[in-house]
This record gives C-alpha cells, structure tokens and sequence, in this order.
C-alpha cells in the first residue's frame, strides 16, 4: 500500500457523504473537509496533506502561490509533484516503510497491540494496576491499513512522553497546531493551501536546504545512528521539510500477522487487518531551536518553545496571541508561521472571511487529560492591507483581554472568599471558565465591529472610550451574575455565611470599578463630586 498512489483518506463531499481519496484528490471541488471517525485523525490528516504539499509543490513566488489558491491544480498535477517522493510513502514491503523503523522486526521487539498506537490508549502501568476507569482496554482490536497508518502518523505527530527513551514529538508532546482556514466551508484545497508557504521561504528557515539526500527528509529511508551520531538531533542536520515528517518513535507494523475482517475504528472490511506492532525505545531525539510552522511558540529565557493545550480548553483569550502574537515583557508569543506569513504579507489576498483552527491534547506527561479543538473567527482581517491596521486592533485587543483578565481575577478572589474566606486553597478554574464562555460571544461581537470599522476606513481608530467603557459594562455585568446567580448566591441558605459573603460581594464590586480595572482598560478616573456634597448645613436660625 503506498499513501500517495492508494485512496486511503476518509473526506467528506458538499452532500455529507463520505468517500476515500488518494492524494491526487485533494484538488476536487467537491470535497470539503477531512472526515475521519476521530477528531484527532482529521488534525492528523490536514498536517500530513500540508506537509505533503509543502513537500513537493514546485511554488517559488506569490503570484504562483496566489494563481494556484484561486485555479487549484489538477490530479495529473498534483500526481507529479508527489511522484518524486513516492518511494518514502510505502506503508508495507520489504523496503524502508512510512514512519517505520525498519531495523526492528516482531520476533526481536517488543510488541504491543495496535491500540497503543492511539494517545489515550491506557499504557502498561494502568492495565497492570487495572487503573483504566475512563479509557477501557480492549476497546480496539484491529486496524484496516488506512486507519492504521494514520494512527501511526497522529502518533508520531503529537508522541507524548512515553516511558524512558521513548521520545516526545519534534514540537514535543501534544502540541498545539493553529490553522488558517475559511470561515465558510468552501472546499479542502483552499483551507490546506491558505496554509502552504512560498518554498523559498521555507527553506530559508529550521534546516539546511543543501541535505537533499531523502533521508534528511523522511528520516525512516535510514537509521537513527546516521541521523544522530551524538544522540541528538537539531536543526541543522536535516532538511527544512524533515520538520513536517518527524518520527520520534521506533515503530515498525506487523504486517505479517494480519486478519480478515471489519476495522474496528472506520468499520470497512479488510483482508489484512493489523492487530499489532512492533517498537523500540531511543528513537530520534529532538533538541535546538525547531519552529514548526503549524504551531505557535513563547519564549522564556530567550528560548522560543512550542506551545501546549493547557487544562481550561480554548477561548477568546487567546486570540491575539494565536492571531497577531503578544509582545508583553511577562507573556511573549508569536503566531505560527503560516499564520504570521498570511497577515504580514497575504492580506486582501487570502479570499473571505477567515478562521483559526486551533486543535491538540492537553497532556500530563504521558496521560492524555483532553482533547481540545475551537474555531476562532477572523472576520474580514484577511482584508486589511495597512500593518498599521493591524497594530491598532491588536492593541484594542490587547486592552480587552487585560480587563478581562482583571475581571476574572476578581471574580475568583470573590467567589474564593465568599466560600471559604482567608487563603483556601484548591481548584477554582471552572469559575474562571465560566467567566470566559459567558463573555465570549460579546467579545466576538466587539472584535467584529472593530475590524469591520478599519476595514471600510484605514485611518479610524478601533480603541474608542465608548467601546472600552462598553466592555467595563460586558466585564461588570457578567462577573456580578455569576457571583450571584452560580456560584455563590444558589447555595443552600444552612451553609451560606451572609458576613462573609456581603465583604466577597462589595469587594468584587470595588475591584470591578477600582483602580486596576480602570488602569487596564484605559478608562479615566470616576469625577469627584462637588466639593461640599454630603457635609451638614447649619439650619438658619
């Protein structure tokens, strides 16, 4: 089976049915969007089209690569692009295999059933302690070829922590993936080429261009000893494209052993189901200063590091940082290059209003907790052309977040204190949010007037009193409801302290309208009143 020739991806056409396409395919009209049965594999799918693209599309300017967004190519074109590399996407055979390493074999390694190659899978540790309360064994059993080798690339993508010697991802483990797509479903070859960058560029950045040889592009046509002598493996070693084909992971499918039957993931009969695999430990270790351009990075210590879904999910709150990067002293970050590279130098070229499609697990080590994914709208971004522009509405941005951030703040300290009062410790993220679903849809509907205003004049400034003081109000309102009406005021009155919760309540009303909020939002000073209110005038006599 070789993954450029075979139909091997599940997709979904503009009527809701579901068909199996080869690469070639990615092109048609009619097809929309990956549909694979696990969210995870339709994440997995996109970055491996990207990668694939990125790879082997021949785009050397902006013209070309805008030509090609508007007038996709065709299946014979596409076909030649991919031809060349054909030879790395064999999934069985007795040559190199796709992401496999092909110095194990099953009766020398270790094996493990095939549903270790999904993240949540319970490991070792749990099955011997019979600690898999949430995620049972034995769900899965066999995997047609199609699931199987997308399970190894979802893998080898995202590859947690997973015991001594087995190496997390190039991005390290679970990383978040962040990618430009149209806010309307339109088809799949737009919103996976609005995330191909000129390859000029690409491979002036994370390698060096001059390895050509293929296996300093995909590392399974070799062994990790050639790729890594000294153990580790940076940058410099290998070619740009190495970084969309990491594998961390020493894998090798027992394609010997299959059955006959129906996948336990996609349902489809398969005469060679594969039930296991072999792996061994001290694959290739990635170290320095990787940028994968589907992933946003902060910094800490003057080091640019990848960031990770975090318990709490995906909100408003981190727009900028997603869209137009954060250049705060206490929290830098930057965009992921596909997206940096769309504002900075495809504006008024990308086609309609766009979106960011933000996916990956939350990790604790090797345990995956959650998967999370969210959709954050653009608007008419796309369409402003003036970097000024974007200043301006980064910086509108800016200022909201660091109010709601100080409303959040005071929401929990009050909540906190109203409960338990002094410094209790414990877990109040659902409090913070609560705060953040309840004043989503006002930050959006905020945001779309900001954008929409410099969009039809260039010169106007977003970051109005009125819309600031109308976002104090969204903040204050939202904050005081979900203290009265969630989480303090609906307990049972036999348990409710009402001294202490006046003193939480009238500090959250002074935080929400004291000095930091104010500060934050750029809102001037309350008036004083007049001199003379409130002293006592003698009757007259």
């Amino acid at each position: 089976m070789n993954l450029i020739e075979e139909p091997w991806m599940p997709v979904r056409r503009k009527d809701g049915s579901r068909k199996w396409i080869a690469p070639d395919r990615f092109s048609d009209p009619d097809i929309v969007a990956f549909d694979a049965d696990r969210p995870d594999f339709n994440g997995a799918l996109m970055q491996f089209a990207i990668g694939l693209l990125q790879t082997t599309a021949p785009v050397d300017s902006s013209s070309a690569w805008r030509q090609l967004l508007t007038s996709p190519p065709d299946a014979q074109t596409l076909r030649s692009w991919f031809e060349p590399v054909a030879e790395a996407f064999s999934l069985d055979g007795d040559g190199p295999r796709f992401m496999q390493d092909g110095t194990l074999d099953a009766e020398s390694s270790a094996l493990n059933p095939v549903a270790a190659l999904l993240i949540e899978s319970p490991g070792e540790n749990a099955l011997r302690n019979n600690s898999d309360h949430f995620v049972k064994r034995g769900r899965l059993e066999a995997l047609c070829p199609a699931c199987a080798a997308t399970a190894l690339f979802t893998l080898q993508t995202n590859a947690p922590a997973g015991g001594v010697g087995y190496r997390t991802g190039l991005r390290g483990g679970g990383p978040l993936t962040t990618l430009l797509l149209h806010q309307s479903s339109t088809s799949l070859w737009q919103n996976l080429w609005l995330n191909v960058i000129e390859r000029p560029l690409h491979l002036s950045r994370n390698g060096d261009a001059s390895r050509s040889a293929a296996h300093f592009r995909f590392p399974w046509l070799s062994d990790v000893a050639t790729l890594q002598p000294q153990g580790e493996l940076a940058p410099a070693r290998v070619h740009p494209d190495h970084v969309f084909w990491a594998t961390p992971r020493r894998i090798r499918l027992d394609l010997d052993r299959v059955d006959e039957g129906y996948c336990d993931l996609c349902g489809r009969e398969s005469d060679r189901l594969i039930r296991q695999f072999a792996a061994k430990n001290y694959g290739l270790n990635y170290k320095g200063a990787w940028n994968h351009p589907l992933s946003p990075y902060y910094e800490v210590k003057d080091e640019w590091l990848p960031l990770h879904p975090q318990p709490g999910g995906m909100g408003y709150r981190h727009w900028l940082a997603w869209v137009l990067g954060m250049s705060d002293t206490k929290n830098k970050q930057r965009p992921a290059r596909v997206i940096s590279h769309a504002m900075d130098f495809r504006l008024r070229q990308l086609g309609g209003a766009l979106r960011l499609w933000a996916f990956g697990y939350d990790m604790d080590n090797m345990k995956a907790r959650c998967w999370y994914e969210s959709s954050l709208p653009l608007y008419g971004l796309g369409e402003c052309a003036d970097k000024a522009v974007l200043a301006s509405v980064a910086a509108s941005v800016e200022t909201w977040l660091a109010g709601a951030q100080q409303a959040a703040f005071f929401l929990r300290s009050a909540v906190k204190n109203a409960w338990f009062g002094g410094d209790a410790r414990g877990d109040f993220s659902a409090v913070d949010a609560e705060f953040w679903h309840r004043t989503e849809a006002a930050f959006y509907a905020q945001l779309r007037q900001c954008i929409e205003m410099v969009r039809q004049d260039e010169t106007a400034d977003p970051d109005t009193l009125e819309s600031r003081q109308a976002w104090h109000s969204t903040l204050t309102t939202a904050a005081l409801a979900l203290f009265d009406n969630a989480f303090v005021g609906t307990g049972p009155i036999e348990r409710q302290k009402p001294r202490r919760i006046a003193e939480a309540h009238r500090q959250l009303v002074n935080g929400l309208n004291g000095k930091k909020m104010r500060e934050a939002l750029h809102l001037p000073a309350p008036e004083k009143p007049p001199a003379g209110r409130g002293k006592t005038v003698p009757a007259e006599a």
